[in-house]
């Protein structure tokens, strides 16, 4: 018996060795990723993973099930999807296209941004002879979570919003709030269910977001242009690794994750930030 309890003990201690701990924060560099292939993807739509599906580390996000570029080339079409439990946002980084949503047709334009509500048939096109290029996020909505008929289509563009201080925040840095939950009313859009806020940061030189961290939500940085110190570290405890980042770069923070942006300080370096946070569902306590 008593050498049967060691195996057992040895087996346990075989199989914690090989388990793998999911990471408190991943780092890409987009312009070394390679194309993925997805639901949508055609010979003329390529999609770029960044994190969840066609990454490395699937698996980390919890909500944000997908995260990264479209490219649709001139006269190039993508393949029309629609998920049950599922809502999208796109922002265009550059060129022009067109999205097909349910029977309508909307033209998109560089700083465009908009939700794609769940059921809805969706796809984009670029009829243009420019590459169109777009981020694109993808996040899980709970099977148990009742879901609202699909509202009319909102296209917007960064050139309505005025930037804004939030509050817990430094005033270095200020705030374009793009789309955020149907419950609210602060954002240009308010539709979504997981989504906490999908948002865009201008730095001033020296400006911080300062270090903080969600406990309910996991967050996606994609530095657009600028450069400075990303921190990500553990978390509630307040420690902060400091990582060099420049346009380019993207972080994931799990929840917990001490998360936060440093500006360089010399004048006029300027730095955004695009930046999509998702409510993760907590789980429940067995006691």
């Amino acid at each position: 018996m008593k050498k049967l309890f060691l195996l057992l003990v040895l087996a346990a201690q075989l199989l914690a060795q090989e388990h793998k701990v999911e990471p408190t924060w991943l780092y890409r560099d987009v312009r070394k990723l390679g194309d993925g292939s997805v639901d949508f993807t055609t010979d003329s739509c390529r999609y770029t993973p960044i994190f969840g599906e066609g990454d490395s580390d699937p698996g980390v996000p919890k909500s944000i099930t997908r995260f990264g570029l479209v490219s649709v080339a001139p006269h190039g079409d993508c393949q029309a999807v629609a998920y049950a439990h599922a809502e999208e946002l796109y922002f265009v980084r550059e060129g022009s296209g067109t999205l097909h949503y349910g029977n309508d047709s909307h033209p998109l334009a560089p700083n465009d941004f908009l939700y794609v509500s769940p059921t809805v048939r969706h796809s984009v096109s670029n009829p243009s002879d420019h590459p169109l290029q777009m981020v694109i996020a993808t996040a899980r909505i709970s099977a148990d979570t009742a879901i609202s008929e699909p509202r009319t289509l909102v296209v917007a563009n960064l050139s309505e919003l005025k930037e804004q201080t939030v509050g817990g925040h430094p005033t270095s840095v200020l705030y374009k709030l793009l789309i955020g939950p149907r419950t609210a009313s602060r954002d240009r859009i308010n539709a979504t269910y997981t989504v906490a806020d999908f948002f865009l940061m201008d730095f001033a030189p020296g400006g911080t977001n300062a270090p903080h961290h969600h406990e309910t939500a996991e967050e996606i940085y994609l530095v657009l242009d600028g450069e400075g110190q990303m921190a990500a570290g553990g978390g509630m405890d307040g420690v902060e690794g400091l990582h060099q980042a420049k346009a380019g770069d993207a972080y994931y923070f799990r929840q917990n994750c001490t998360v936060g942006f440093y500006n360089q300080k010399a004048s006029p370096a300027k730095a955004h930030i695009l930046a999509v946070r998702a409510f993760v569902a907590m789980p429940k306590n067995p006691d």
